[in-house]
């Protein structure tokens, strides 16, 4: 690889046994192992095996929609993801949690065990939770308005850093001979007295090899991009044109001087669900055959769901109703106006939607042949409209190894994706540096991270 050129970046979105909603009625999947905990760590090592930077697991903190015609993805991610670390050796580990229903002190040190536990491979995709019914698993009565949820996330990820860097490097000095297991100068309460968290500290897990988990964010909303633009490394989004990728990857990258950040500390992975086959018209098949099992009511239902509007028990043949003004809207504000923009825009019946949202619920959709999505990934690679993709395999583990092992190899023969690891961590892996504890010297950092 050209030491001038940009690296591509490649995380694996991994669900169940498929991203497609019909995955688990296809004959290539198994469905019983959305329940086994080998399966996942056998996509782990292939996603491994490709020098993936990283795999992730989204989670939701209810039943989804209609559980009768769906698997769901059974497993908290953190305590999934610390099983893998053990059979995993390089891979990156994201787990999403929420905001919203959390409080900083757990999750952070949940985050900084996981680092220690894969030696620092950690990664926090930070969401603040846009479902009814997670609302009202947690005592309420309706979504906590947007804007609310993001200054909650703001501060509640002020407490979990500061709780990170409670502990400086070299704290731990394990001198059995003088007793002493950390130098009490070296950890620190912080003290924290906000609107929403008073917080003491310090974390009772000293600091972890990264010094804390990877930031990633995947919301595309005016507010989730400000958020992203302050304190993201990584986010994932949802974008299905080149011209689309373009705009909101400048719209961001923009955003960032703003916070005194740089170009390159930021990296923007949108989604992409490949259909891979030998030739175009054997994947656009495979990609119809998915299409064919999905369930109706049950895509009704995870449309009515997006879009904060009931379409359950409508023609199928009919267009959608009128939609509000996202404004008025308290969920996943972006997914939102993707899926009114894509029905409103193309003229789309009910059917013909869901067929579309099917694949990966809004993120782009490609089936083609192995040099077709590399061609796809690389337009969007070298047109500033990505850093990486978020590849989200139809079905599970076929796709993600058809992609590892048919499109990788293309990608590395163009001179665009690694070979080998080149680092230990997943900030190694991002190409992003060391973190700075705000206690520490430059020189305690450099040393002990």
């Amino acid at each position: 690889m050209s030491p001038t050129r940009k690296t591509l970046h490649i995380n694996a979105f991994l669900l169940g046994v498929g991203h497609h909603e019909a995955a688990w009625r296809h004959p290539s999947t198994e469905a019983h192992r959305v329940l086994d905990v080998r399966h996942y760590q056998e996509l782990a090592r292939i996603a491994e095996r490709g020098t993936l930077d990283s795999i992730f697991f989204a989670d939701g903190l209810a039943v989804g929609p209609r559980v009768q015609r769906n698997t769901l993805a059974v497993f908290e991610p953190i305590t999934l993801l610390s099983a893998i670390a053990a059979a995993t050796e390089r891979i990156g580990l994201i787990a999403t949690a929420s905001t919203s229903y959390n409080e900083p002190f757990n999750l952070a040190r949940k985050f900084a065990s996981l680092d220690h536990i894969s030696g620092g491979r950690a990664g926090w995709n930070i969401v603040t939770s846009g479902s009814a019914d997670e609302a009202y698993n947690f005592g309420y009565d309706a979504i906590p308005e947007h804007a609310r949820r993001y200054e909650r996330a703001g501060e509640f990820l002020d407490v979990a850093l500061a709780l990170w860097d409670s502990w400086e490097p070299g704290a731990v000095v394990l001198d059995s001979g003088a007793a002493v297991f950390a130098d009490p100068e070296r950890v620190h309460t912080i003290d924290h007295a906000g609107e929403r968290f008073r917080v003491r500290g310090p974390l009772n897990s000293p600091r972890s090899p990264q010094g804390r988990p990877l930031l990633v964010q995947a919301g595309s909303s005016d507010s989730g991009k400000e958020f992203a633009a302050q304190h993201a490394e990584a986010v994932f989004t949802a974008q299905r044109g080149l011209v689309e990728g373009q705009a909101f990857y400048r719209d961001l990258k923009a955003r960032l001087p703003k916070y005194g950040r740089g170009a390159d500390q930021l990296k923007v992975l949108p989604g992409l669900v490949p259909f891979i086959a030998e030739t175009p018209e054997r994947a656009r098949e495979l990609e119809q055959q998915f299409t064919d099992l999905i369930s109706p009511d049950y895509a009704l239902r995870q449309l009515s769901a997006m879009l904060g509007t009931d379409v359950t028990g409508r023609d199928l043949d009919e267009p959608l109703p009128p939609l509000p003004d996202e404004s008025v809207i308290q969920g996943n504000k972006s997914r939102f106006t993707l899926v009114k923009n894509l029905a409103e825009g193309e003229r789309l019946t009910l059917r013909q939607l869901i067929a579309e949202l099917g694949g990966g619920r809004g993120h782009r959709t490609f089936a083609g042949t192995p040099e077709q999505i590399a061609d796809e990934i690389q337009l969007w690679f070298d047109n500033d409209a990505a850093d990486g993709f978020n590849i989200m395999p139809p079905h599970l583990p076929g796709g993600l190894s058809d992609f590892v092992d048919q499109v990788v190899p293309i990608l590395r023969r163009r001179g665009l994706f690694r070979t080998e690891y080149t680092a230990t961590t997943l900030r190694g892996h991002y190409g992003l540096p060391p973190v700075d504890n705000r206690h520490a010297s430059v020189e305690q950092t450099a040393t002990a991270v």
